[in-house]
């Protein structure tokens, strides 16, 4: 694998080639393909929501979840990003994709911060997300034991004594916090 250049911006058609070509995952950021470095504890938290979600999801009929799915808007030729996990509601549901980006954001976005992951950079993700489309954010932070739910209206800090919640995007879904990092 040829590792990308640092000094120069990509488009997502150059993104794609490189994807060709790459072992791990990566997203393209601004025109900058970043690699997304995860761990074991990184896989379990995305684990223990995914399960949580999908569970409610299929009990109630309300739509598809998924994890490390690459997300593009239309006519950003800078951008391809992938969230840790999602969740899209059965009305905006496209049929599923089997090569390249899904052509919109989820309605609900995931960000397990990693080592290597900073808060401000997590937050430039969530505040991408919400302006192009997604409807709520969960910014969860390992070892602070937290869940910063996002929406474009709010932000609100979780611990484990909190329990999280759908809001609007998922009705009726709740999950105590401490459960996300049983590891």
């Amino acid at each position: 694998m040829v590792a990308p250049e640092k000094s120069r911006l990509y488009t997502v058609d150059e993104f794609e080639e490189f994807l060709a070509n790459a072992d791990g995952l990566f997203e393209l950021i601004n025109g900058e393909i970043v690699e997304k470095v995860t761990t074991e504890e990184h896989s379990l938290i995305v684990g223990n929501i995914y399960r949580s979600l999908r569970t409610f999801v299929n009990e109630h009929s309300r739509g598809r979840v998924a994890f490390h799915v690459e997300h593009r808007v239309p006519g950003d030729q800078y951008n391809a990003r992938q969230p840790d996990l999602e969740f899209t509601g059965k009305e905006r549901l496209l049929p599923v994709v089997k090569k390249g980006a899904v052509p919109q954001m989820a309605d609900l976005a995931v960000e397990v911060k990693s080592p290597d992951d900073s808060l401000p950079k997590m937050r430039e993700k969530a505040a991408y997300y919400l302006a192009n489309g997604t409807r709520l954010v969960w910014l969860v932070h390992p070892k602070k034991r937290q869940v910063i739910v996002i929406t474009p209206d709010s932000e609100e800090t979780l611990t484990e004594d909190d329990a999280l919640n759908g809001g609007d995007v998922l009705p009726g879904f709740t999950l105590p916090v401490r459960d996300i990092f049983r590891v």
